[in-house]
């Protein structure tokens, strides 16, 4: 499969309207690739706004826009164009999306 990452279709994919803390976060995904042992890759987008989640353990890279994640312990996290990030699992976070997010991403199985 090939597919531009700024032009590509992602599908919606919504947030539980309880994870929502501010705004109106629209997020989507296409899957790229599954492995049989459950690794996935794909794209994922978030338009402005403000939500909690709780991770898996994913790695990924941001392709355009800006956005923080928030951590329990109060680090923040920018993420611009050319951030990579590593979740080990678990961690209970706040996005904040300042503009349009795209990032590529691998979750682990």
């Amino acid at each position: 499969m090939s597919v531009h990452p700024i032009l590509g279709e992602l599908d919606p994919d919504p947030l539980d309207p309880a994870q929502v803390v501010a705004g109106e976060p629209a997020t989507a995904d296409l899957t790229l690739a599954e492995s049989p042992g459950g690794e996935t890759a794909g794209l994922w987008s978030c338009t402005p706004g403000s939500f909690t989640d709780t991770e898996v353990e994913e790695s990924f890279v941001v392709i355009s826009g800006r956005a923080t994640i928030g951590y329990e312990d109060g680090t923040v996290v920018a993420l611009r164009p050319g951030t990579v990030h590593r979740f080990a699992g678990g961690e209970r976070t706040v996005w904040t999306v300042e503009e349009k997010l795209l990032k590529a991403y691998w979750i682990a199985g």
